[in-house]
């Protein structure tokens, strides 16, 4: 089925949480020369997989090829060793790239329109491009403003850097322009570096900025955990857990009573579940209210804060759902054999 203009910039726009800018998005939907607008997409291969990187990036993905795009995802091996994940081994960042690979193949992601480049293939293949790009974005840009970026890598401020790490904004900004990326679709925690890119743009007179969808960062289960952490397991779920892993995490999680703000259970409804089965469905005793099926978040909030749906109607009913969705990626790594050694590697490291 074909989507109209106003669909396709919708359906777009409904991916990130913020847009910069909307009149572009739309501009570039209407351009004959763009029938086909590139999406940028990267992550570092680093350890295990938590369902807001696994779940949450199907189903942007799919959202973006349902608009019309084609989706480049970046492997950011090189990246990753730059910014000592897994010891800065090469070999180990690019097995734990090959799961996470597999992991959105189990989960549905709709391949067709995906392209998965590993960055150090592509930099060596193309590297008379690259690193010309790399060094003008360093030339025009001084020390203090790249080091600004370094939180995209997940660095503080204060934190001393490595040298290497200083080379990271540079060639992440020049991943925009070498990958001919119309959209960046990254989270919120990226946003400095894509700004950095639209700068870059100005600066070299570019006809087009990329335009910048930026995703809602999901929080941890414990109270006060802004973003899920790998680091913190009994806070995240990953994609392989399994059923009675996945209820005693839920079951554990903060999700204080009538409270909507600052709720890790309502924000995973409401952007994982919500998205995947467009409905939420809580099965209760008719002396707790009876089986109730929520068709929109405005109604499950409603009824959350006024105290007609409880946490504890709330924690069984996301824990299920959450089950279903990662019951094809269980199974996956069950019966395959090169899927259940990528994950014995990755668990070891």
């Amino acid at each position: 089925m074909t989507l109209t203009l106003d669909e396709r910039f919708h359906l777009l726009k409904s991916i990130g949480e913020e847009c910069i800018q909307p009149d572009e998005l739309r501009q570039l939907l209407q351009d004959k020369k763009k029938p086909v607008p590139i999406c940028y997409d990267g992550f570092e291969p680093s350890g295990r997989m938590h369902i807001a990187q696994g779940i949450m990036k199907t189903i942007n993905v799919n959202k973006m090829i349902k608009a019309g795009c084609k989706v480049k995802i970046w492997i950011a091996d090189w990246f990753a060793q730059l910014n000592n994940k897994m010891g800065g081994d090469l070999d180990k960042i690019q097995t734990v790239g090959r799961y996470m690979i597999e992991i959105w193949k189990a989960a549905g992601m709709n391949l067709d329109g995906v392209e998965f480049l590993w960055s150090s293939e592509e930099i060596n293949r193309r590297a008379n491009e690259y690193w010309p790009l790399v060094m003008d974005i360093a030339r025009k840009n001084n020390v203090k403003r790249i080091t600004r970026c370094c939180t995209i890598m997940g660095r503080a401020d204060n934190e001393e850097l490595t040298a290497a790490q200083i080379f990271y904004p540079c060639m992440q900004c020049a991943d925009i322009f070498f990958l001919e990326a119309d959209i960046c679709q990254l989270g919120m925690d990226q946003r400095k570096v894509n700004m950095l890119a639209r700068e870059y743009s100005d600066d070299t007179k570019r006809e087009r900025k990329p335009i910048i969808l930026s995703h809602r960062m999901l929080p941890g289960f414990k109270e006060g955990q802004e973003k899920m952490s790998k680091s913190e397991p009994s806070s995240a779920i990953f994609m392989e857990d399994d059923e009675a892993q996945v209820n005693l995490k839920i079951k554990q999680a903060f999700c204080p009573p009538n409270i909507i703000e600052g709720n890790p259970c309502l924000e995973y409804i409401k952007y994982i579940v919500f998205p995947w089965f467009e409905r939420f469905e809580v099965v209760r005793k008719e002396k707790n209210g009876g089986n109730k099926t929520f068709l929109s978040m405005d109604e499950l909030t409603a009824d959350y804060v006024s105290g007609a749906l409880h946490p504890a109607d709330v924690k069984p009913a996301l824990a299920k759902a959450i089950n279903v969705i990662l019951k094809p990626v269980r199974d996956h790594f069950n019966t395959s054999h090169e899927a259940k050694v990528l994950l014995k590697t990755v668990k070891i490291h």
